[in-house]
């Protein structure tokens, strides 16, 4: 089991920019992907980047060139910089920790991400 916190979320206006981060508290974290998902209201949950223990990267399409995913394994921390940001983008986003072993998720709190001018 992951605990997840994430942090960073705000208001920003269109075109601007915003870094989540989303520390992992727990042992084994080679073993999890990294992730942020997003939920707009009224919509279902989905997918916006994912990180391997390895630095191997996942993107939605509606993000790509926009949005970069990093991770420190050091720190147990994923970071998510938003660039470009579209009023599309208004969502909270969920941190998820994905474990390759058994396949369990583990999610955050979540964190609003407002993009308006």
């Amino acid at each position: 089991q992951v605990e997840l916190g994430e942090s960073g979320g705000g208001l920003v206006q269109p075109g601007g920019s915003l870094t989540l981060s989303c520390a992992a508290l727990g042992s084994g974290l080679s073993l999890y992907v990294l992730g942020w998902y997003r939920q707009a209201p009224g919509k279902e949950r989905e997918m916006v980047a994912v990180i391997s223990s390895g630095g191997s990267t996942n993107y939605a399409d509606s993000v790509k060139g926009r949005f970069t995913i990093t991770r420190d394994n050091a720190k147990s921390t994923v970071y998510l910089q938003m660039n470009s940001l579209k009023p599309e983008d208004t969502a909270v986003y969920y941190c998820n920790a994905h474990s390759v072993i058994n396949r369990a998720d583990s999610w955050g709190q979540g964190t609003q991400v407002s993009v308006s001018s």
